[in-house]
């Protein structure tokens, strides 16, 4: 794996890391509810997220840079999409979203203010940018990798009320509750917590419970095999793992590095483990993996597949 594929995937996983195409993942989530816009009245509008600065917004934005995957998913999904003119390089979801090279690990304030934007929605590393920016006038949403669902929630709520759409961001949230309620309530109970692999790239970097997608798995009742590592996103050796060896492998590194069930299998010694054996190496999307947009949804609904089909043998 070259160094940048793994700097890519380490980045999806953390932002999640930055940014299951299976045949029972494929669906998309359910449209949100028709929800009239907010009124003019609700700007100017003061909006933060934890830790981070207020932001006051005077009027609705109608010139938005997302520099953060995971927030460009939610603003197309929240009815944001025609306010938007520039996203990252890495913001590949939806297909239509206006790419750049830009990006939230790299852009200069020059080149984010050369879109004139009205709002700029970054992660929390860039506060450079933001520093640049506040010089001319441009608010900067800084938004921190999300760690829970309920994060998660909130980062949807916030965007929404800075641009316009917070009764669609509240009709958003109700309903992503609802669904990964109602999918983690039908998803059959093992007589024992099934363990497993979330596999961020080749070599064998993870995710623990300590990370968003730890937590999404713990809806589950699984007990992850990273956890004695340590840290939100570790390195595992091939030792590790096969000793360990889980009932079920997640590979998130499916479109960044090409990984398979069958290259998996291929790997010296995996032929022994659990997963390998009985056919329960799931392929995710990368990308839904990863993010902590309106799209958790379908992640959660490949995670509950899995664990029914591992409870079938």
């Amino acid at each position: 794996m070259t160094g940048f594929r793994r700097l890519a995937a380490l980045m999806m996983a953390a932002f999640a890391l930055l940014t299951l195409m299976t045949a029972c993942a494929t669906r998309q989530h359910s449209p949100v509810p028709v929800v009239p816009d907010d009124p003019a009245s609700a700007f100017p509008a003061k909006v933060s997220l934890p830790g981070g600065q207020p932001v006051t917004l005077l009027q609705q934005p109608k010139r938005i840079v997302s520099l953060s995957p995971s927030a460009t998913e939610t603003l197309f999904a929240l009815g944001a999409g025609d306010q938007v003119v520039a996203v990252d390089k890495f913001s590949n979801y939806p297909a239509n979203a206006p790419r750049t090279e830009l990006t939230g690990f790299t852009a200069d304030a020059a080149a984010v203010a050369d879109k004139k934007p009205d709002l700029v929605i970054a992660p929390d590393n860039a506060t450079q940018l933001a520093e640049g920016l506040k010089v001319v006038d441009v608010p900067v949403l800084l938004t921190p990798s999300a760690a829970s669902l309920d994060d998660a929630y909130q980062q949807i709520q916030v965007i929404g009320q800075a641009t316009g759409h917070g009764n669609q961001a509240t009709a958003m949230v109700q309903k992503m509750r609802s669904d990964i309620a109602d999918i983690v309530a039908k998803t059959p109970k093992p007589p024992q917590p099934l363990t497993y692999f979330h596999e961020v790239s080749p070599d064998l970097y993870t995710a623990t419970s300590q990370s968003f997608v730890g937590s999404v798995y713990s809806q589950f009742g699984m007990v992850n095999i990273a956890d004695p590592a340590g840290g939100p996103f570790p390195q595992l050796s091939q030792e590790h793992v096969v000793q360990a060896n889980p009932n079920l492998i997640f590979a998130a590194d499916t479109k960044c590095c090409g990984v398979n069930a069958a290259a998996i299998a291929a790997r010296p010694g995996w032929n022994t483990v659990d997963a390998v054996q009985r056919h329960h190496v799931v392929e995710l999307d990368d990308d839904i993996a990863s993010r902590w947009g309106p799209r958790v949804v379908d992640f959660v609904r490949a995670i509950s597949n899995a664990v029914g089909k591992a409870q079938q043998g």
